[in-house]
């Protein structure tokens, strides 16, 4: 029996397509795994890819989804939500099959920022014993790997692992302290997903929709434009280059002690350029463009020391990155809760402007923004280390926040926050919001780091006692004083707490114009 011409054709077409195009398996975004936590009483999205018009069929806990891929090989379903709980089977079928076995329902956080989110727990005080008692089964870990990416992926490297001394040592610190006190107070399964990278500035992490409603977004744009244009292989390579040097430097500096006797060069970069390190958009493009399918419960963000030159301009950027994060997952305001800058550096002799002070006061405006809650952590730095090994209390007290905004708990969550102040008799009567059930002087002594100062804006150091809610504050030679400033310098020795032991945030009472009102 002969083939005609055209049967002839259209069966070699075939050998050979099929030879160029195997059919392609079923396969799903890495942060779609074994020992992932899915969000709990939401929406589950799973999504994934297998050839066009392939029929992906997803069974989860008694529910099941089919659905046909589109043109470009795309799938995406929505199951129903469910309550907490599991190890539960979760099953995938198209042409292959994926079977997952040990997947839990709760709640999911996004951990980001730059190195003091990213600084490990074998690096914080008392490793040894966190490490070998880090036996949380219910607390899962997604790490993404540190990348750069000219466009937007819709994937990235990283795999979940079940909380255990053989996988918590190289995780987040603030994270996971932060996890393991909601997974005790909630007694729910715990998600952790970090993606944070040390030395990166806050436009880094956003993408271009932010330009939209930022002016200062869209000035760093433009001012990266023929950078981010160009999207050449070396430019690319260099900025990774630079971005891992930058970070092995923070780690010399201010992890491994004594210095070693230097730690190598910056990489040449390919072309002149007079600006540095982080692209915008494409930290957000490699390390959370991938994520934004997966639903959370909210984020906890640690970042600020490489905006610090620019705090006037944080104060617009920092809320622009809330806002844009929630338009892109698409959860309406999710919890957002961050990190004030610690304390750091040489302890300030006289008062004065800081650059620090500055961007600790955009981040303590940022709370106008709904559903966020900041840690204040004026009183755990280091003065020699700008990555302090205390991030126990940065957990615990992140996760306070938490517990208030996300979960409704009936808690102090915050120290004392400035409310108003009142001048009488030359003496500033300042209130405070978040007293909790008392105002109290952390070292039991005098309070520190209060300064007082008339017209002429020349500060001077103050006497500041405790009257009931209130703090009195004086200086005997500002006979008409007209501001206070408390904490406002880079490592102010502050005191200031209420009873629960959550300390005050720096504050002033002035709005004049600081040392960084015009860097951009």
């Amino acid at each position: 029996m002969s083939l005609s011409r055209t049967a002839v054709l259209t069966c070699l077409f075939g050998v050979l397509y099929y030879s160029v195009n195997p059919c392609a398996d079923v396969r799903l975004p890495s942060v779609i795994g074994e020992n992932m936590v899915l969000q709990r009483d939401m929406d589950i999205s799973l999504w994934g890819w297998a050839d066009p018009g392939e029929i992906v069929s997803v069974y989860f806990n008694g529910q099941q989804k089919s659905v046909k891929t589109d043109s470009g090989g795309n799938w995406s379903v929505q199951l129903a939500p469910m309550g907490a709980g599991g190890p539960f089977e979760l099953l995938i079928e198209g042409k292959n099959t994926i079977k997952f076995t040990k997947v839990l329902m709760g709640d999911v956080w996004i951990c980001s920022g730059q190195s003091n989110m990213e600084m490990r727990v074998r690096h914080v005080r008392n490793s040894d014993n966190e490490v070998a008692e880090a036996l949380y089964p219910n607390i899962c870990l997604f790490q993404i790997t540190n990348d750069l990416s000219p466009e937007p992926r819709d994937d990235c490297e990283g795999r979940w692992e079940r909380c255990r001394p053989s996988t918590i040592g190289d995780f987040s610190a603030a994270g996971y302290f932060f996890g393991r006190k909601i997974m005790q107070e909630m007694d729910i399964p715990i998600g952790l997903i970090n993606t944070s990278w040390g030395g990166t500035t806050v436009e880094a992490w956003m993408n271009s929709d932010a330009q939209q409603y930022c002016d200062e977004f869209s000035d760093i744009l433009d001012l990266w434009k023929p950078v981010l244009e160009t999207k050449s292989p070396d430019i690319i390579e260099f900025y990774r280059k630079m971005a891992e040097w930058e970070e092995d430097v923070h780690y010399v500096l201010y992890v491994k002690k004594p210095m070693l006797p230097f730690y190598g060069t910056p990489p040449e970069s390919p072309v002149k350029l007079s600006i540095v390190p982080q692209l915008p958009l494409w930290v957000h493009n490699a390390m959370v463009a991938p994520l934004v399918n997966y639903s959370i419960k909210g984020v906890i963000w640690y970042q600020g020391e490489s905006n610090a030159g620019r705090a006037y301009q944080y104060r617009a950027l920092f809320p622009a990155l809330i806002k844009n994060w929630r338009q892109l997952w698409h959860q309406g305001d999710f919890p957002f809760i961050f990190v004030q800058l610690a304390n750091f550096g040489k302890p300030a002799d006289q008062p004065g402007d800081d650059a620090w002070a500055e961007l600790r006061e955009a981040q303590l405006m940022t709370l106008s923004a709904p559903n966020t809650a900041m840690a204040v952590a004026i009183d755990v730095g280091e003065a020699d280390d700008i990555h302090p090994r205390n991030k126990q209390d940065v957990g615990d007290r992140l996760a306070l926040g938490a517990l208030k905004i996300a979960y409704g708990k009936d808690i102090v969550y915050s120290g004392p926050v400035y409310k108003s102040m009142d001048i009488n008799n030359g003496r500033v009567h300042i209130s405070f919001t978040n007293t909790g059930s008392g105002l109290s002087v952390g070292d039991g002594k005098t309070l520190k780091s209060f300064a007082i100062a008339g017209k002429d804006r020349k500060f001077m150091w103050a006497q500041a006692i405790i009257d009931g809610n209130e703090v009195i504050v004086w200086n005997d030679n500002v006979i008409n004083p007209v501001a206070v400033r408390y904490g406002w310098a880079q490592n102010p020795g502050c005191n200031l707490y209420n009873r629960e032991g959550l300390p005050a945030s720096p504050f002033r009472t002035d709005n004049w114009p600081g040392i960084t009102v015009t860097d951009k």
